[in-house]
């Protein structure tokens, strides 16, 4: 049944969350003709990528990094007339050692005596090897998939290396890095499959590479140019409660209750993160095979801390604003200075089990700490910033983690293979399901983009 407040429009395709993956399906479609309507429980667009200002800062509190080998993305900022501008990374980069001294360098490797950077090296080759054995499409095709699948990366490190800082710190790029959970959570498997999404665990390495521009205006800008060129098709504060579909002359008829609008389409794409699926109700319920994979599939854990300061400080030290430690409570520091602006910005994580342990602290207490951490990188000044804020998506109650999901221990080879098999209408599109890309904007533009290939093949 139907009201004036919660009326029925029909579309070829409804599509429900309005983030990259989302909003590029729902381009793509319209371009070939086909009629979209998007529904999106936030009251903007954008998903895990957002843009907002905090005591007079501009800062982005989501997803916002470039790497040149992210092409789906590169061209789509192409195609939407948005720019982009390089991190500021001149000058020394910091490290402090497990013992606690702090080291000035250059280059891409950490400043560890001859027998951890020995073992670092030859641990970065071993991942670099079995990424290029991996079709990031086809993980469990991996000659050895089951094999790494059942052991965590913490153990597997440790089967490696003796070396106990040399595995902290491969560590960090894929766990505290960009899983966000600890090494000891998600399987070696799924560590080669973040390897390979990139190309080579050697690129996650490289902090120039896999950090290497942003979008002048913010990411958001993605989705908030791509939402411009849609709009009326895009229904704001309007979250998916229930999606039924049925066999109708051959193809589907599905009806998407939303609040404020229902949407009676042909195809449904199921555009947020695999730990929201649950959030709606499924009529049919969806089969057993995607009940069982949703519960080995969920988010990490990581607070991105933003302190901006009058100027840039570090940048007259000599300093990159760029610091890493394994043992440090904020593992990442960088330099995430905007655009054309006096003021400097410096962004940095505490992920997985150190995000737990921030958030028994009180607000004031965690400030404390966290600023103490960032000057043990890049000096007293660091410890009183002008503006201060603390991105928390796991407190966020459409996104619940960050940055994305992945398997827990096992799950990779038993369930990735149906993670996009579509269930009657409706198919699964974002960063979190993606090959190349996987849980970066890239891999949302990607998914998008062949989810509404395979639609407009189905529909032309």
């Amino acid at each position: 049944m139907t009201s004036p407040e919660n009326p029925t429009i029909d579309r070829d395709v409804v599509i429900i969350g309005a983030g990259p993956s989302g909003l590029t399906a729902a381009r793509e479609l319209k371009k070939a003709g086909l009629s979209v309507a998007v529904v999106e429980a936030r009251d903007r667009v954008g998903g895990r990528t957002w843009s907002n200002t905090v005591d007079g800062a501009w800062l982005e509190i989501g997803g916002q990094w470039v790497s040149p080998d992210q092409t789906a993305l590169i061209g789509l900022l192409g195609d939407l007339g948005l720019e982009t501008y390089s991190r500021y990374r001149d000058g020394d980069s910091v490290y402090i050692a497990p013992d606690g001294t702090r080291t000035r360098y250059t280059g891409e490797m950490f400043p560890v005596d001859a027998d951890t950077e020995a073992e670092m090296n030859k641990l970065i080759d071993t991942l670099d090897s079995l990424a290029a054995t991996m079709d990031p499409a086809r993980p469990w095709e991996h000659p050895q998939a089951r094999e790494l699948d059942i052991i965590s990366f913490h153990h597997w490190l440790r089967a490696q290396s003796g070396n106990e800082e040399a595995c902290n710190n491969i560590g960090l790029f894929i766990a505290g890095g960009m899983l966000t959970k600890p090494a000891h959570a998600f399987s070696a498997l799924q560590a080669v499959l973040m390897a390979a999404s990139a190309g080579s665990f050697s690129n996650l390495v490289d902090d120039n590479f896999i950090l290497d521009k942003r979008v002048i205006g913010g990411m958001q800008g993605v989705s908030l140019a791509m939402a411009s060129e849609l709009g009326g098709d895009v229904f704001l504060n309007s979250p998916a409660r229930t999606v039924r579909w049925e066999k109708n002359d051959g193809g589907y008829l599905a009806t998407v209750i939303a609040d404020g609008v229902t949407v009676s389409a042909k195809r449904v794409v199921m555009a947020v993160p695999p730990n929201l699926y649950s959030r709606v109700s499924f009529d049919p319920p969806l089969p057993r095979r995607q009940h069982q994979m949703h519960q080995h599939q969920s988010l990490g854990f990581v607070i991105k801390v933003h302190a901006v300061y009058e100027t840039p400080f570090w940048r007259e030290d000599g300093l990159s604003g760029t610091g890493f430690s394994a043992s440090s409570l904020v593992q990442e520091v960088y330099d995430n200075t905007n655009h054309d602006d006096p003021r400097g910005t410096l962004v940095g994580f505490v992920s997985d089990e150190k995000a737990d342990y921030a958030f028994t602290l009180t607000a004031e207490q965690r400030r404390k700490e966290i600023t103490a951490a960032l000057a043990e990188f890049l000096g007293d000044e660091a410890a009183e910033p002008v503006a201060y804020y603390e991105s928390d998506w796991g407190s966020e109650e459409w996104t619940r983690g960050a940055y994305a999901s992945s398997y827990d221990l096992g799950g990779l080879h038993r369930y990735s293979a149906d993670q996009l098999t579509p269930v009657g209408p409706i198919h699964w599109s974002c960063s979190d399901l993606a090959a190349e890309g996987y849980q970066h904007v890239d891999g949302a533009v990607r998914m998008g983009q062949d989810t509404a290939a395979k639609l407009i093949a189905e529909l032309a």
